[in-house]
């Protein structure tokens, strides 16, 4: 058991990284949205994260 929740740990931070990495401050405020909406069972708050990541990810290439 601790060997699974060390592993999912590391690929929470390794997805968090990646996101921040890809997409910046704005990405990583997305997935923080996103996620503490989900946890505290707020669709407004999971709503704004999910629009912002979308919006990053759908923008046009420059």
């Amino acid at each position: 058991m601790p060997v699974l929740a060390l592993f999912s740990a590391v690929l929470v931070v390794t997805f968090e990284q990646l996101v921040q990495w890809r997409y910046g401050a704005a990405g990583l405020l997305g997935l923080l949205l996103l996620t503490v909406g989900i946890k505290a069972k707020s669709p407004g708050v999971s709503s704004a994260g999910a629009v912002l990541l979308a919006l990053l990810v759908t923008r046009p290439a420059l």
